[in-house]
């Protein structure tokens, strides 16, 4: 059905969509999975080291170690992107360092250092939340509804 749907290419377009398909470029799809896997871990790794750190030496809980360490992630991120380091991570790793929360930190500090020229509040103030704003919004939004959802079950479910 859905090649009903696509339109007729001319004969030009149909030679060089041909002539692009001969010759592009075949990616490593398991071997980037695999790499991002192991990224991923490891800076998960590192999260958990920190942690381990907060509760020996500063004296935090588990229940309450998880705020220190996302920040303390999240700065260490934004200090390795302003050096440039954490961009070569990013290359190397791709998505292994965009979904834990140091790809956050990395989506904000990079838009404020690439408008930084245009000042402190229509530069780097109006600009460092634009990929990482609706990131904050769903997220408060679905950690809303899990709450509202969670009231509903346990004070007038019974359980």
């Amino acid at each position: 059905m859905a090649d009903k749907k696509k339109k007729k290419l001319p004969p030009s377009a149909q030679q060089y969509q041909a002539f692009q398909q001969k010759r592009e470029v075949k990616r490593p799809i398991l071997f980037n999975c695999v790499k991002a896997f192991f990224i991923g871990g490891f800076i998960c790794f590192i999260g958990q080291i920190i942690s381990t750190l907060y509760i020996y030496f500063f004296d935090f809980t588990e229940q309450t170690v998880g705020n220190p360490t996302v920040a303390t992630l999240i700065f260490i991120t934004m200090f390795l992107t302003g050096f440039g380091v954490y961009d070569r991570i990013g290359q190397f790793a791709g998505a292994g360092s965009a979904v834990p929360v140091t790809g956050f930190g990395n989506a904000v500090i990079s838009a404020a250092i690439e408008h930084r020229t245009e000042g402190f509040i229509l530069g780097i103030g109006g600009n460092m939340f634009k990929l990482a704003g609706p990131v904050i919004v769903y997220g408060v939004f679905s950690a809303f509804v899990i709450a509202i959802i969670k009231t509903v079950v346990i004070k007038w479910g019974g359980l």
